[in-house]
This record gives C-alpha cells, sequence and structure tokens, in this order.
C-alpha cells in the first residue's frame, strides 16, 4: 500500500524523523487557509502515488496568498502521468543548501533490509544508479541487531558528507529505519533529504510502501488506504476478498492456490500465451467465490479467454464447476473457457459439465493440454 506524501510524513513525525510544517487540504479554500496560517513563502504540492511531480508543474512556490489560491486552483484536477490530482500538501518553505537521499528497502535477495543514501539527491534515483552507481552507497542491517551507529557512519562517510552533518544525519536515518521496521514498510524513501542554511537535516519528501499484508496490525493505518490509481479488477477483487494481480495479457487465469496459478502462469506463457491475470480463489472455494471470480476477470475487456485450473484438495471439483456455470449462466459471457478439474470430487465436477452441454465450455484433463488449447482460442 503505497501512501501520499502527506500521509508519510505523518508516519515520520509519529517516529522522530524532522520534516517541515504542513497541512494537507481538498479544495482551494482549504489550501488558502492552510498557507495563511503556515505563512509566506510556502509551497504548494500535489499529492498523487506518482513521481516527477515538480517537472509536471505539480509543486509551486506561493509567495503570497493570491499565488497561493492561483497555484492551488491549477493544480487541483491537473493530470500527472495519468493520476489526477485530488489533494493538495501546503508546506512551509525550507531554504536548500544541500539535496541529499536516503531510504530502506526490503531486499528480498538477502532477505534483509537495506540502507541507500547518497549526496546526490533530488533528481531520479535510477538516473544517480546508471550515470554514477558509485554516489549511491548501501548496506545491509540485520534485522536481529537493527540499524545501528555503525551503520550511518559507513554510509556517511563513504558517501563524503560535512563531519557536521554526520550525527544529524545518522539520527534521521536511525529514526527512518524505526518507521521502517515498526509500521512494517516496504519502503521508506527520502528524496530529497534537506540540508538546510542553518544546517538542519529534514526529510522534504516522503515515499513510504507498506506491506498490506500487515495491515491487521496497523488499524491506524487503514484510513491511509486509498483506490487512487488502483487497476479496476484489483479493486473489484480485493472487495470480494479474492488474491488478485492484474497482468498484460489476454488469458484469464484462475486457480486454487498461489503456487498452483504461478505454475499455470508459466505453462501458459511456455505454450506461447500471455496471461492477463493471477488470480487465486483460494482453498475451499465455494460456488459464490467461483462466480465473484469469474466476473472479476470477465470485467477485463482484454480477455479472450479463460483457463480455469483446479486441484481439488480442500476445494470440491463440483463446487467449483457450479460455480463457473452459475456465472456462465449469470453473466451469459461467450468467451471461452478451459477447465481443467483434477482431485475431489472431479468425476462429478466434468460429469455437470458434460451435462450444461456449453458451446464455449473445453474440459482438458492435463495442465499442458488445457494451456495449449486456451492458447489456441485466445488466437
Amino acid at each position: 500500500m503505497d501512501l501520499l506524501e502527506y500521509q508519510g510524513k505523518q508516519l515520520f513525525r509519529k517516529h522522530g524523523v524532522p520534516v517541515p510544517d504542513g497541512q494537507p487540504a481538498k479544495t482551494v479554500e482549504e489550501a488558502v487557509a492552510a498557507a495563511d496560517d503556515l505563512g509566506y513563502p510556502c509551497v504548494i504540492k500535489a499529492q498523487v502515488l506518482i513521481g516527477g511531480r515538480g517537472k509536471a508543474g505539480g509543486i509551486k512556490l506561493a509567495s503570497d496568498r493570491r499565488e497561493a489560491e492561483q497555484h492551488a486552483g491549477a493544480i487541483l484536477g491537473m493530470d500527472i502521468r495519468g493520476f489526477k490530482v485530488h489533494q493538495l500538501y501546503v508546506e512551509v518553505a525550507s531554504e536548500i543548501e544541500e539535496e541529499y537521499y536516503a531510504a530502506f528497502v526490503f531486499d528480498r535477495s538477502a532477505k534483509k533490509p537495506m540502507a541507500m543514501f547518497s549526496t546526490r539527491g533530488g533528481v531520479d534515483v535510477e538516473e544517480v544508479a546508471e550515470t554514477d552507481p558509485e554516489a549511491m552507497r548501501m548496506v545491509h542491517v540485520d534485522p536481529l541487531i537493527g540499524f545501528q551507529e555503525f551503520h550511518a557512519r559507513r554510509l556517511t562517510f563513504e558517501a563524503g558528507i560535512a563531519g557536521d552533518l554526520i550525527r544529524p544525519v545518522g539520527a534521521l536515518l536511525a529514526s527512518l529505519y524505526e518507521a521502517f521496521v515498526t509500521e512494517d514498510a516496504l519502503l521508506v524513501e527520502v528524496n530529497p533529504l534537506l540540508v538546510t542554511k542553518s544546517r538542519d537535516v529534514v526529510a522534504l519528501d516522503a515515499k513510504v510502501t507498506i506491506d498490506a499484508s500487515a495491515l491487521y496490525r496497523h488499524p491506524d493505518l487503514q484510513e491511509f488506504r486509498s483506490e487512487e490509481g488502483m487497476d479496476p479488477q484489483e479493486r473489484m477483487a480485493r472487495e470480494r476478498g479474492l488474491t488478485y494481480v492484474a497482468l498484460d495479457g489476454n488469458i484469464g487465469i484462475l486457480g486454487n492456490g498461489a503456487g498452483l496459478v504461478m505454475s499455470t502462469l508459466d505453462v501458459v506463457a511456455q505454450a506461447g500465451g500471455e496471461p492477463a491475470n493471477f488470480l487465486d480463489a483460494g482453498g475451499g472455494s465455494k460456488a459464490e467465490a467461483i462466480t465473484q471470480a469469474v466476473e472479476v476477470i470477465l470485467s477485463n475487456e482484454n480477455v479472450a479467454a479463460v483457463l480455469f485450473n483446479i486441484f481439488g484438495g480442500i476445494t470440491r471439483c463440483d463446487e467449483v464447476a457450479r460455480g463457473l456455470l452459475e456465472a456462465l449462466d449469470e453473466i451469459d459471457s461467450t468467451v471461452p473457457f478451459v477447465v481443467r478439474l483434477d482431485g475431489t470430487n472431479d468425476k462429478e465436477g466434468r460429469a455437470l459439465l458434460a451435462e450444461a452441454d456449453l458451446p464455449n465450455l473445453h474440459p482438458e484433463s492435463t495442465m499442458l493440454g488445457a494451456a495449449k488449447k486456451v492458447v489456441e482460442l485466445a488466437g
């Protein structure tokens, strides 16, 4: 779950990360009131889940009330790389001396958090990695001991920052790590990490990604959940309690169990097809859940054919067949379905499908045969 800048900064404040004063706003009137309260000059910032706001004109400096109103009106409703601006963040303007970059990310390959720091802040981190990879300093953190002072010293010494900034930068990095761990984040990023003319160190931006699987431990973060920018099929699946990930192909995929679905994606790709989604209906799937899953898959207009790959353990194949037939009766779809049922009550399930004798149902006995058939039907 990605957070907007002002939401990330609320988390930063909670964990002692210094940030400039600011207030969120949803209307021009709220933005002007916030600017009057914070004082001038101030900065009007678009709140969208995408980078490049400044280049797109989504961040403007206001020196007085008239400019605050003008900028707020121009930014609200703006389209920034496909994201419409519905919220603003009004922030006290900062005096910029230097701009650094700092982040903690979960490195899946190392199975550890990784700290990143660079004196090349204020630009795209990908640009730094390509043009000057030595400018990005990185160190893995053992989760059993956490982020220590020696981690901070190593990062800051290798980056070559001034001696008077080593302690404040180290303290800010330690607070960032606390936020990263405590909030079950996958990423916390500050770009730029600002050094002011008075040599204070503050987080001028906040990019935070929370592990959605850990949200049950953080009821206070539920209010941050936003559907902005979410794929419509993913939003529909979430509302129905289904595990769904949108992909770019034209073959809808449904299975019961994440491992089986992943294998199905691979076999379809091996057969020359392109999956349109990952959808795990879960173990013990009932007819109603299957019906809802079909509706989610077919709501994607790109889907030209669908593959059902079910291995019945606690899931009963006859329940899956019944759910599929109910779904097709309700939706009245002509999209071809290839169905492979194996395991608990598979004979009963296949018998139900045979009895229905629908022209767009194509039973297959093996996974590879089903994959080849659905690729053929998808064209």
